[in-house]
């Protein structure tokens, strides 16, 4: 009776490394353009879908291998990352022959992704109404700016941060949070369209707005988390971005244990939570990490085991 175990168990190591591929046989058609649907669509790949993209035609006199997607103008390099194992259509959907050729996409698919406002989207004739009417099997996950009547607003990632408290100044924030945000609740969006799709027998519809990422990004700044002063808005001595000898250490040490390990490296009398909120703790790291090189924070850090990382 031994035999069956001894035999599986080498299969389940063998296995457990794999990526689980939870949407291989599930087939993606997407129209949508620049960041949040490509990066979307480059995760339903990665899960295993099958994933075709139809882009508009380039414009004409363009080079061999030029892209309508703005994403491939801007940044060729991002575009090719997103687009690695998407099968591209070009066809104009303006024309009788571009909709045949997605429609013929479509009866094969399990989820539509677009990228468009509500109105642009009827006069393709793809609302939602129709689109189900003639494949009723297909899902439509929508990537929109706003939610609901706000979804025809002019909008981009950087208005959505704003809008959610996430730009501070004058400087950019150094990423695209609203883009990547959405992103992932699109590709989590088209995962529970196919459990719908299973459960109902038949497609369903799903809006992902662009401003709702923003604001789900923002919600520990919101509960107030990272407000100045807050534990990881700079109020926590431990929790903070010091000056280094020959750089910039981000400290993590918040929890007792690790703040206890920090507060006897720099010579603090006292690593309770109240001593790490006070003047006195933020001035004595401040000049420990002074005197120290990367190197010799990156050393005690593994030794004390204390949550750091360096920087230039």
């Amino acid at each position: 009776m031994l035999d069956k175990p001894q035999k599986t168990m080498p299969e389940t190591k063998a296995t457990s490394s794999r990526p689980l591929r939870a949407l291989k046989g599930v087939r993606v058609v997407s129209l949508a353009l620049n960041l949040p649907g490509p990066a979307a669509l480059m995760r339903c790949c990665a899960m295993g879908a099958t994933c075709v993209k139809v882009e508009p035609p380039p414009p004409a006199g363009s080079v061999a291998g030029t892209t309508a997607d703005p994403m491939g103008v801007y940044n060729r390099g991002a575009y090719d990352v997103m687009h690695q194992g998407v099968r591209v259509a070009v066809a104009d959907l303006k024309t009788d022959a571009g909709q045949k050729v997605l429609h013929r996409e479509l009866a094969k698919a399990d989820v539509l992704l677009t990228s468009f406002r509500p109105s642009a989207l009827a006069k393709l004739g793809l609302k939602w109404s129709d689109l189900h009417k003639r494949h009723p099997q297909l899902s439509l996950v929508e990537i929109v700016g706003a939610p609901a009547a706000r979804a025809e607003e002019p909008g981009h990632d950087l208005t959505y941060m704003a809008e959610s408290g996430l730009v501070t100044g004058t400087e950019l924030p150094p990423t695209l949070y609203a883009d990547m945000g959405g992103s992932l609740m699109a590709s989590e969006a088209v995962l529970q369209a196919r459990l719908l799709q299973l459960a109902k027998g038949q497609g369903v519809r799903m809006e992902i707005a662009l401003s709702e990422a923003a604001n789900y990004l923002a919600l520990p700044r919101t509960w107030g988390l990272t407000t100045p002063g807050a534990a990881v808005g700079g109020g926590h001595a431990g929790y903070r971005v010091f000056a280094c000898k020959d750089g910039r250490v981000a400290l993590a040490a918040l929890e007792s244990h690790f703040a206890k390990a920090l507060a006897l490296e720099a010579g603090l009398a006292k690593s309770n939570i109240l001593a790490m909120f006070q003047p006195e703790s933020h001035t004595a790291i401040a000049a420990w990490c002074a005197k120290l090189t990367r190197a010799e924070l990156e050393a005690i850090g593994t030794a004390r085991d204390i949550p750091l990382f360096t920087l230039a």
